[in-house]
């Protein structure tokens, strides 16, 4: 490909984007350990589907050009590649735009595609080989490799004034590869006099006047608006494409001085059907990073949605068991002695253990799995009086908690397992099991809050059993 197709600048700016973009790809997966690789994964499905439903409205809604379809819009196609040196003629559609006056390039999957709006087709029906230079400038992109490295170089568009610079210079460059498919450079001039004037007015345009035009973009609001733009305005791509097919060099005015300073500290703004791809990119990338955040929570949500059912089955069953203790004055030996449904299954539970004095609750696997532990265990008491329960398991603490939650009046809340030792001694760090060290005040004493929090767990189990001793002792 000659040399002479190549704005000056993109080569230079192109290295800019790049060496800046694999800093700041590296810097992300080696500053994070590699933590950021499953948020760029999501990032990249996030794209497929975004991209894909393009590329499918594409497949499914607009023409194919080919030899046996529009077969005179494929042979200048055909002709443009061969000019340009393509190797292969790229899939490309006529697309029904609504009024849109374009034509873009884009990539899915390795596979490239161009895509002209039938509008623009329709616009030039009366100087067909001025659609010569949108074939030529998309195939410019697709030959440069603009659409191969849009997302590696997605970095580089939030550098100030770098990033909107080497946008612009693609788009020279595009030109010029649409002004080498053109026989006529009027073609390739009045194929951008139609994006200033419209379908109707183009053929009417004074094309040195309108390039002439550019003289005016020194100002400041002018030279603002540009260097933080991704395409250059109209007139001066005007007076590039017509300066380069005299073989002269294009002479633009100075850009303002503090315009510079201005843009420098503003983000860069999309802008054209390229820009459009670009925005694509970083939404896309923005839509990975908050499905990244959202993900976990939700999963966690699920979590403890399930973990409510699991609290609510013990409300349950305490409420049975309770029932059964106080009528007979023991422990039951089956759950369908209590009333309850034996074995006793749900979404969350596998079953459900009765120990000589205890039960205990088996979570299923999958949810098991989730929350850290595979059991809840009920202890019943007496205190004042009354039955009442603890609830201990080993699940993480926030979802044991939960599961042990109760919303009315009957459980002692959240204990430690281990081996009990009714005798008091060794268990209770030297305390003499009884009334008094296994009421509810004891434990808000800052007696009880001195003690290690294994000494704790082993009075409150002893407790557990101490109570339900004298309880039956009582009957």
């Amino acid at each position: 490909m000659s040399a002479t197709l190549v704005h000056p600048k993109e080569p230079t700016l192109g290295r800019v984007a790049w060496i800046f973009s694999a800093a700041v790809w590296t810097l992300l997966v080696v500053g994070t350990l590699g933590m950021a690789l499953p948020f760029l994964a999501m990032g990249f499905v996030g794209y497929l589907f975004v991209q894909s439903a393009f590329i499918s409205r594409l497949k499914g809604s607009a023409v194919r050009v080919g030899p046996d379809q529009l077969p005179e819009l494929h042979q200048q196609l055909t002709e443009c590649c061969d000019r340009l040196g393509l190797a292969s003629v790229p899939e490309t559609y006529l697309m029904q735009a609504n009024g849109l006056l374009n034509a873009l390039a884009c990539r899915f999957l390795r596979r490239d595609y161009v895509v002209l709006f039938s509008d623009i087709v329709d616009a030039l029906a009366d100087r067909p080989a001025a659609l010569d230079f949108y074939l030529g400038h998309e195939l410019g992109h697709i030959q440069r490799g603009h659409v191969r490295r849009l997302g590696f170089l997605a970095p580089a568009r939030a550098l100030p004034l770098i990033g909107t610079a080497y946008a612009r210079a693609r788009e020279y460059t595009c030109d010029l590869h649409g002004l080498a498919c053109c026989d006529d450079a009027k073609d390739a001039a009045y194929a951008l006099a139609v994006l200033a004037a419209g379908e109707r007015s183009w053929s009417q345009v004074n094309l040195n006047r309108f390039a002439a035009q550019s003289e005016e973009t020194g100002g400041f609001w002018m030279s603002y608006h540009e260097l933080t733009g991704e395409y250059p305005w109209l007139t001066k791509r005007m007076k590039h494409l017509m300066s380069v097919a005299a073989g002269t060099r294009p002479a633009f005015p100075a850009r303002h001085p503090m315009a510079w300073l201005a843009a420098f500290f503003t983000p860069p703004v999309s802008g054209g059907s390229g820009g459009a791809m670009g925005s694509l990119v970083a939404m896309v990338a923005v839509v990975g990073i908050l499905a990244a955040i959202a993900v976990p929570n939700f999963l966690r949500f699920q979590l403890k949605s399930k973990v409510s059912g699991v609290a609510q089955a013990r409300q349950e069953i305490e409420a049975a068991t309770t029932g059964y203790i106080e009528q007979t004055g023991y422990f039951p030996s089956s759950l369908a002695e209590a009333g309850l449904a034996d074995p006793y299954v749900t979404p969350q539970i596998a079953g459900v253990r009765i120990g000589d004095s205890a039960l205990a609750i088996q979570l299923t696997p999958e949810l098991a799995e989730g929350v850290g532990g595979d059991t809840v265990t009920l202890t019943p008491y007496l205190e004042q009086g009354e039955v009442r329960w603890a609830c201990d398991g080993n699940l993480d603490a926030a979802f044991l908690e939960q599961a042990c939650h109760t919303t009315g009046a009957g459980s002692a809340g959240t204990g430690s397992t281990g081996a009990a030792d009714a005798s008091g001694g060794a268990a209770s760090g030297g305390l003499e099991v009884g009334e008094v060290t296994c009421s509810s005040r004891f434990r808000e004493s800052a007696q009880y809050a001195r003690l290690s929090p294994q000494v704790q767990a082993k009075l409150l189990e002893a407790c557990n059993i101490w109570k339900l001793e004298q309880f039956e002792a009582g009957r």
